[in-house]
């Protein structure tokens, strides 16, 4: 499997945004209110850090989920004729 880069990007009208390394379009976009960037000091870099990072752990689970019990454990499925 191919293995694909992600940056966070800070756009210029102010959004973080989650984009493919080397790519200008934006995947998810992550917008704060005035009176929240006010209430977070500077600190809203981390907090949309966090938010990607919780986003990406839940689409790993998600195909974790989908994922065949055969597969996951390992195990060869059998064609009897």
């Amino acid at each position: 499997m191919a293995f694909t880069e992600y940056e966070l990007v800070m756009l210029d009208d102010g959004e973080v945004a989650l984009q493919r390394a080397g790519s200008d379009e934006p995947l998810v976009r992550i917008s704060f209110s005035d009176s929240v960037l006010e209430y977070l000091d500077g600190k809203h870099i981390d907090v949309a850090k966090s938010m990607m990072d919780a986003g990406i752990q839940t689409v790993f689970e998600i195909n974790d989920d989908r994922t065949p019990a055969s597969v996951e454990t390992g195990e060869k499925r059998q064609i009897l004729h």
